[in-house]
């Protein structure tokens, strides 16, 4: 399956961003930064990549939806598996 390019850029801009994040987190830790401001920091990062995949996911069922009506019902039990790796 292909994914839109819109929507791989978008996520590829995220996954750079949260990587960023990480980089950043480390750095918190070696200088000894307060515990609640690498909390949010860590917090911020996880949602990053939770945005990311939940935009992959989004648009995975979007494709195998539109891939699956052209081939007859969708499997129901594999979409909601697929939705569930990131819920």
């Amino acid at each position: 399956m292909e994914l839109d390019e819109d929507v791989l850029a978008d996520v590829r801009k995220r996954l750079r961003r949260a990587q960023g994040q990480v980089g950043g987190l480390i750095q918190m830790l070696d200088d000894g930064r307060d515990c609640r401001d690498v909390i949010i920091q860590l917090a911020a990062v996880s949602r990053a990549l939770d945005r990311a995949g939940f935009q992959l996911i989004a648009s995975g069922l979007e494709k195998c939806l539109s891939d699956d009506s052209e081939q007859g019902a969708a499997d129901r039990k594999q979409l909601e598996k697929l939705f569930l790796t990131l819920a």
